[in-house]
């Protein structure tokens, strides 16, 4: 059963979309400026602007964490829409909950910039931790959500055919595997998600790859070759059309021997985490991310 905070949520999505809804770039990025207005940041969290090899990142750290670990923190917004501002509040619960100092990047977005852009800055900006910033590979977790979970495990697969030390482990909450939308729950949990339509993925594929093939696993995660990933960890929720995404690629995943953990939430919808503000569902994941990192860490 939701919350009475989740149920007032849903209701405010739906009339935000409104009975014409069609996808838009400029729609989506609006739509996530607006989330960045509903919350207000803690005044004892620090966000320190940085630039990274021309890439906008931002530290963000609240007074229990120390200078390590770090959780490089990839937004979602299929490709084409999100931003450090829309995600800073999460990583201000992120660093508070898991006593990690989080980095979130403005990487290049669709169409200006379309696929591999968005992968080529989160391998860059991974690299410069390591090189230029001296934090050692065990102590980063990288992570994302939506779009953003797709690019944690296209980072992560990028980083292994090169030959990178890999991190710690990776955290997806709802995420983008399978561009190619040929899962299952796009169709049955259509008339359940209020956040997702079929529609806005393939939009926000299209924008997203142009001419390249919709199954080329730096895109669609879900079709690479998966051996010697580091521990992979995701929350997904039940009403999400993209509920077939993490099923589908946890299966592959253990049966290519990678360490996962799904976690499947009772009637939540898209990227409930970003509201943790909002929600108190929000919340609860998150503090089941940190038991995650500990773990690892420990």
């Amino acid at each position: 059963m939701v919350s009475k905070e989740l149920e007032k949520l849903i209701i405010q999505i739906k009339q935000n979309k409104g009975n014409n809804y069609k996808p838009s770039v400029k729609g989506y990025r609006e739509s996530f400026d607006q989330l960045a207005k509903l919350i207000k940041i803690p005044e004892d969290a620090k966000c320190e602007s940085v630039n990274v090899e021309g890439i906008p990142a931002e530290w963000i750290s609240v007074p229990e964490t120390p200078n390590s670990p770090v959780i490089l923190y990839f937004h979602g917004g299929g490709y084409v829409a999100g931003s450090i501002n829309s995600h800073r509040g999460l990583g201000v619960k992120l660093a508070r909950a898991s006593k990690s100092r989080v980095i979130l990047i403005d990487y290049r977005l669709a169409p200006e910039y379309p696929f591999p852009a968005a992968l080529e800055d989160a391998v860059e900006v991974y690299q410069w931790l390591i090189l230029s910033e001296g934090i050692k590979p065990k102590n980063i977790i990288i992570a994302g959500e939506s779009a953003g979970g797709g690019l944690t495990i296209s980072t992560l697969l990028k980083l292994k055919n090169e030959k990178f030390n890999l991190p710690a482990a990776g955290i997806c909450l709802s995420p983008y595997m399978d561009l190619a939308v040929t899962g299952e729950s796009v169709n049955t949990k259509a008339d359940i998600d209020p956040r997702v339509t079929k529609e806005d993925l393939l939009f926000c594929a299209n924008q997203y790859l142009g001419d390249e093939n919709p199954k080329n696993p730096y895109a669609s995660p879900l079709y690479a070759d998966l051996q010697g990933l580091p521990p992979i960890f995701i929350q997904v929720g039940t009403s999400e059309i993209l509920l077939d995404d993490s099923i589908r690629f946890a299966d592959r995943a253990k049966a290519s021997g990678v360490e996962v953990s799904l976690e499947l939430w009772d009637d939540m919808i898209h990227m409930f985490q970003l509201y943790a503000y909002l929600i108190p569902e929000g919340q609860e994941a998150i503090n089941k991310i940190d038991l995650f990192i500990k773990r690892i860490l420990n």
